[in-house]
């Protein structure tokens, strides 16, 4: 069986306290990812991200978060980890990794869930490097399957 690793990374001409913070702080985040939250990421507790291009939701459980340094999530649907680090390269750069692990199902499932992954985690890190370098919100996320969207 396998047990694919997603890892994706982008360097953000930013401070790594604004990217972190960008993560972190939903007010931030549906700049270019999500469109709604519960809450802002602290450990310990459960938020609920919504898409609502899409109809659809997840619920994330904050594992850890290392100021400036690391988050860890679990979220649902199916359940998988998802790590983001930050390295901060000289004081107006930050390099973000994203990890994505445990995927379940028969190999054409966890090949496909993995794929996903992978794209979907680099639209959100290109997304990211333009609202925080430029201000741009490209609408990567909510364009990427337009086809999908609850209200056409």
């Amino acid at each position: 069986m396998i047990d694919p690793t997603v890892e994706t990374q982008m360097l953000v001409r930013r401070p790594i306290e604004e990217v972190f913070n960008a993560f972190v702080d939903p007010t931030v985040t549906t700049r270019f990812w999500f469109t709604k939250s519960s809450g802002k990421l602290e450990q310990g507790v459960t938020v609920t991200w919504q898409w609502e291009m899409y109809g659809v939701s997840a619920d994330v459980q904050v594992k850890e978060v290392e100021p400036s340094s690391r988050i860890l999530i679990e979220w649902d649907d199916p359940v998988t980890t998802v790590e983001w680090r930050f390295t901060s390269h000289g004081a107006e750069a930050t390099l973000v990794q994203i990890s994505n692990v445990g995927f379940q199902g028969t190999e054409e499932e966890i090949v496909a869930m993995a794929l996903d992954s992978m794209g979907g985690f680099s639209l959100v890190l290109a997304a990211l490097k333009a609202w925080l370098e430029h201000g741009i919100a490209l609408n990567l996320v909510a364009d990427r399957a337009p086809e999908h969207h609850v209200s056409r």
